[in-house]
């Protein structure tokens, strides 16, 4: 799969799950870049820029080989237990809606402001996209989308916290 439709199915993805549940799957950090809005620390992986843990990224995805990333090893359900039913519905959500697109099809999709309004086109640069912000172009109210981003960033928190 061309890492760039990768990257932006990861994104909505995310999105999603905070739409519906509150919270994104993955933890990452959303930044706007050239091609719309990405995962950083995952796009650092796709990219090699970022050490993978044991049984990590590079355990599940191949390096990036002209702009193309695949899997290494077999995907089951039960491979995927890091995952909830929830999450898995949330993927396969975006899946059946996104999946048939192309590389900049999906791109072009997360620039359109009616999509994804917290994308903001960088110039060449790297701006990151507060959870609020997000939030917000989902329907939240303000104080609803703060207190969202909050807990959030509470939850990070505590688990940098019980990892050190």
């Amino acid at each position: 799969m061309p890492h760039l439709k990768l990257m932006k199915l990861m994104y909505l993805a995310d999105r999603e799950s905070m739409r519906v549940f509150g919270f994104p799957m993955t933890g990452d950090r959303f930044v706007s870049l050239k091609h719309g809005p990405v995962l950083s620390l995952t796009l650092s992986h796709i990219d090699d820029e970022a050490p993978s843990e044991p049984d990590g990224w590079n355990s599940w995805i191949s390096d990036k080989a002209n702009h193309v990333v695949a899997l290494v090893r077999p995907v089951t359900p039960e491979s995927l237990d890091h995952l909830s039913r929830a999450d898995m519905q949330v993927v396969n959500t975006i899946w059946a809606k996104f999946g048939h697109m192309q590389k900049y099809q999906i791109r072009d999709y997360t620039h359109d402001p009616r999509n994804c309004p917290e994308w903001q086109d960088p110039n060449g640069s790297m701006l990151p996209i507060a959870y609020r912000t997000v939030f917000e172009a989902l329907g939240f109210k303000p104080e609803e989308a703060a207190s969202m981003e909050a807990e959030i960033e509470a939850q990070s928190a505590l688990a940098k916290a019980l990892a050190a």
